[in-house]
């Protein structure tokens, strides 16, 4: 990217992850469970989800570690008690995936935009918005806590099996997740290309 397109990513992501997690509070509520309403969680107002770590210091940190060529925000996790959702077994389930589907549906929103507008400064911005939301839901479905893929990881597994993954996993996380972002990242690259194709129709911008 160049340098202007890598700012305009870096300020892009930190609102994505906030989108990203009102979509998991969202989800929660039309399963059943208020949680994050009444925490007043349930809003896009960005104070009240920023996370001094994950969603400034952190891409801060990753936006001169990698020469911008990976950037990762979180917000502050929506908090949501399963045992409110009217299905405690694949409820879960749902909520996790509703923060990657809501970065995918951004993406193709704009991807699909970017299609119909001659090629210019903007739709360059737009592209890195794409990107910028595919890379976020592809790396939250990596099934290391606390991303999202975790949590499906350990519902669609039998919870005996699902137990005591959940603990090892849980208890190395960050090492593990640090290691990803620094050494495997480029096994998930290939998906974010390929969704990024598909969405902006094999149009690369930047």
């Amino acid at each position: 990217m160049e340098y202007i397109s890598l700012l305009f990513f870096f300020f892009i992501i930190i609102p994505s992850s906030i989108f990203h997690e009102y979509a998991h509070g969202w989800m929660a509520e039309q399963l059943g469970d208020p949680t994050a309403k009444y925490a007043g969680r349930l809003t896009l107002n960005p104070l009240v989800h920023i996370d001094k770590l994950g969603t400034i210091i952190m891409p801060l940190i990753l936006f001169f570690a990698t020469n911008g060529r990976f950037l990762f925000a979180y917000a502050k996790p929506v908090p949501f008690n399963p045992y409110n959702l009217r299905s405690q077994r694949w409820g879960p389930l749902w909520v996790a995936i509703a923060g990657p589907v809501s970065n995918f549906l951004l993406a193709g929103a704009f991807g699909v935009l970017m299609r119909y507008l001659p090629v210019s400064n903007l739709t360059i911005f737009l592209s890195v918005i794409v990107y910028a939301n595919v890379l976020l839901g592809v790396f939250n479905l990596v099934p290391i806590p606390p991303l999202d893929g975790s949590k499906i990881l350990f519902a669609i597994l039998p919870q005996e099996h699902s137990f005591k993954l959940q603990v090892f996993l849980e208890k190395y996380s960050f090492m593990i997740l640090l290691v990803f972002i620094f050494f495997g990242y480029q096994l998930i690259s290939p998906a974010i290309t390929f969704i990024y194709s598909l969405f902006t129709g094999g149009n690369v911008m930047f």
